[in-house]
């Protein structure tokens, strides 16, 4: 998301110079626009003269000439209207995501796990705190759940501090139980992963809580109940194994 507003706001209005017409020079191109970012890859797209644009879960697509710039969603109408676009970011926010080390999140662990859902949460959340209080159910249904922070009121506001406080507790599941029952955590503070949590979030385009990031890195933004997560769940496995084979 960030990259594709840095794009709009820089290159639109000004145009880009005429002259790639390969990747190398597309490359070189968008690091000038964007220095100290660098295209995690760029690659021809199914459109001839269109070259695929990646940052993470960021896509967009750029002519061979490095002049144009295109940001949307590509279908295939040969495949059933199959969102090329989106299979790209599902991609990269399930890198994104497993690029976290689990250390840093909150994990309510199923005992006998079938899947596991990563969910931004924020202790002030009404649907956060009725997804927490369903969080036997989800463990039943053999659902492990990860917490990402994601305050949405933004850095330094009570709900931020209190994010950091229950990512600081001695026992950071008790905390973040306790806050979502409406109890004032204990004010701490400590090197957190509170702000990195942010930043990840703004680079999938979580917009608000609780936003759910699936295994395969589909993004279900909004409460979602146990049974019907489960169902979700199990349907995405069954379509994953049949696209393998």
């Amino acid at each position: 998301m960030r990259i594709a507003m840095i794009l709009m706001a820089l290159v639109l209005p000004a145009g880009l110079q005429a002259g790639p017409t390969d990747v190398a020079g597309i490359r070189q191109q968008l690091e000038k626009i964007i220095p100290g970012e660098k295209p995690d890859s760029i690659t021809e797209s199914p459109i001839s003269g269109l070259f695929e644009v990646l940052y993470g879960p960021e896509v967009f697509y750029v002519s061979k000439d490095g002049r144009y710039v295109l940001q949307g969603d590509l279908y295939d109408a040969g495949q059933q209207l199959v969102n090329l676009t989106e299979e790209k970011r599902t991609i990269g926010r399930r890198e994104l995501i497993e690029s976290l080390d689990e250390k840093s999140m909150i994990i309510f662990r199923s005992r006998k796990p079938k899947h596991t859902v990563t969910v931004f949460t924020d202790v002030d959340c009404a649907y956060c705190r009725k997804l927490h209080h369903q969080m036997a159910d989800y463990n039943r249904a053999g659902i492990t759940i990860r917490y990402l922070s994601f305050p949405r009121t933004g850095i330094n506001t009570p709900s931020y501090f209190k994010a950091v406080s229950v990512w600081c507790a001695d026992d950071r599941n008790a905390a973040i139980t306790n806050a979502k029952n409406g109890a004032e955590p204990e004010p701490k503070d400590c090197i957190n992963p509170v702000k990195e949590h942010m930043a990840v979030a703004a680079k999938i385009g979580v917009s608000g809580t609780p936003t759910l990031v699936l295994e395969d890195g589909t993004m279900l933004p909004g409460y979602v109940d146990p049974k019907r997560l489960a169902e979700i769940l199990d349907h995405h496995d069954r379509e994953n194994t049949a696209a393998r084979f």
